[in-house]
């Protein structure tokens, strides 16, 4: 069957975007550098606003606060599966889909057609009226999950089912304290900014009541870590003596989330634990490979509901699963997703079991647009190009294929620290040296990025420090756009390893 979906898959996007396997995959400078596989897409001519009409507009009219890429930003015009264009017509490979939100690509034919056919019939109608759109959703949507997940609450956003999956586990559990991961990311509302732990993502406002943060388990820069501590083709560079089968890491990082859960919460109790299987924001951070079973049993063991951030992982984006959390060998009490779940269009949801979701009948509770007309049916045919196209099977082969390529880099080139991830859910963290890990200055990873970006390629940007380049494409990206994209990387590491030498 897998193999089945990735030929289709592949038949499709040889229809819709042709592209040669030529692209050569170690160019050497700026003077050689790959050509970017050919699209027969044709963009319209933009029409609209100039870009210093639409910076003033910027400066003049949105918050001061919404961050712009690029010094030079992208004025992005029209997009087609794997590929940008700006107003002048450049082509851009996009690497980082709307921060891991385009799922099955720009503008995917037959999510735009059921978008379309749906807004002629109904846009939308409130959920105390039956609607078939969101029944068809739900049951097509909680298929895809194991066991007892299979009560939905569809939402907006990711940071809105998170708010949801605590408020819900908080009412469960009777526990008011939870407990998160330090350099982990859920969300910037109000609510979720105490239950994510990145100083960048906080402001210096009451948040986080109840809320405790563990150890963050990052075999990188973390104080314990080695050589096959993840599921990864991507290892990382510090050794490891650990006999086969342990990991002494993963158990020290679970000794340390035992402490917390023994000293910061109530005696025995616990009301929710939140984790990312690969953490997003973080920069791709992946988590030893039986950290998750082992911290779901403390916390099980204290009443406590387990809640698996999907927003990043879910829908095949990691290849092997369809999950992030089956891919971890764990089930959780509650997942939360969004982002790939609409392909763009907002939509978010919090699935759980029946047990867990009866306690929402203890009052009203009501979302005007979660579960519009329009979102379930995107959201249902965003499911069945998953399948149709073979995109899990696009992920762990691409993905894959990406991952050896990047560690090629990183062992050549000195500031490429650490590279990791599964499928399309790639990290790479710059350093200034391999030895002290200590991370690339902010300007030295912009002048690299930058450059990457005049060639062609839009990498995400990530991290506690902001040095991990964070990779996390349209799931229908070939091999020809990965060798594209390594030799843009090399050109530009190359590029400031001249200039750090003159």
């Amino acid at each position: 069957m897998a193999s089945l979906r990735n030929s289709v898959g592949k038949l499709w996007r040889q229809a819709s975007c042709r592209y040669k396997s030529t692209a050569a995959p170690h160019a050497a400078s700026t003077n050689s550098l790959p050509e970017m596989p050919p699209c027969d897409f044709k963009p319209q001519v933009h029409k609209g606003k100039s870009k210093e009409e639409i910076l003033k507009i910027r400066k003049d009219n949105l918050i001061p606060g919404l961050l712009t890429f690029y010094k030079d930003p992208v004025y992005v015009h029209q997009g087609h599966m794997q590929y940008l264009w700006d107003t002048s017509g450049k082509r851009y490979l996009d690497l980082f889909a709307g921060i891991v939100t385009v799922s099955v690509g720009h503008c995917h034919p037959k999510v735009t057609a059921a978008a379309e056919e749906q807004m002629r019939k109904l846009w939308h109608t409130t959920n105390i009226y039956l609607h078939p759109q969101i029944h068809d959703y739900a049951e097509k949507l909680t298929s895809k999950l194991p066991g007892k997940l299979k009560i939905v609450y569809l939402t907006n956003s990711g940071s809105e089912a998170n708010d949801l999956a605590l408020f819900m586990a908080r009412l469960y559990t009777g526990v008011f304290d939870a407990v998160s991961l330090r350099n982990g990311y859920h969300g910037a509302s109000p609510y979720m900014m105490g239950v994510t732990a990145i100083s960048s993502w906080r402001y210096n406002t009451p948040t986080g009541f109840g809320i405790q943060q563990a150890m963050n388990p990052d075999v990188f820069r973390g104080p314990w870590g080695g050589a096959h501590c993840r599921d990864s083709p991507g290892q990382t560079i510090r050794p490891c003596d650990c006999p086969e089968g342990t990991c002494q890491a993963c158990d020290n990082y679970v000794d340390q989330l035992d402490d917390v859960l023994k000293h910061s919460l109530p005696k025995d109790k616990c009301g929710a634990f939140f984790a990312e299987s690969i953490q997003g924001v973080g920069g791709a951070v992946q988590l030893p490979k039986d950290y998750l079973k082992k911290a779901y049993e403390l916390v099980r063991a204290r009443g406590g509901v387990c809640i698996s951030d999907e927003v990043q992982t879910g829908f095949g984006r990691l290849g092997s699963h369809y999950w992030g959390f089956e891919a971890a060998g764990v089930v959780p009490d509650m997942v939360t997703m969004a982002k790939g779940m609409g392909n763009g269009y907002p939509m978010g949801a919090v699935v759980t079991t029946p047990e867990i979701a009866a306690v929402m009948g203890k009052a009203l509770h009501f979302n005007t647009f979660g579960g519009n007309p329009v979102a379930s049916a995107v959201g249902s045919a965003v499911l069945d190009v998953i399948d149709e196209d073979g995109t899990q099977a696009i992920s762990a082969d691409v993905g894959t294929y990406f991952l050896e390529e990047l560690v090629k880099l990183r062992d050549e080139y000195e500031v490429v620290g650490d590279v990791r991830g599964k499928g399309l859910m790639i990290g790479v963290e710059m350093v200034k040296d391999k030895a002290s890990r200590k991370p690339l200055p902010a300007e030295d990873m912009s002048a690299i990025w930058e450059d990457t970006k005049d060639m062609g390629v839009l990498f995400g940007k990530g991290g506690l420090y902001g040095n991990c380049f964070r990779i996390k494409p349209p799931m229908c990206i070939t091999r020809a756009d990965t060798d594209f994209a390594i030799g843009v990387m090399r050109a530009a590491l190359d590029n400031y390893t001249k200039g750090k030498s003159v």
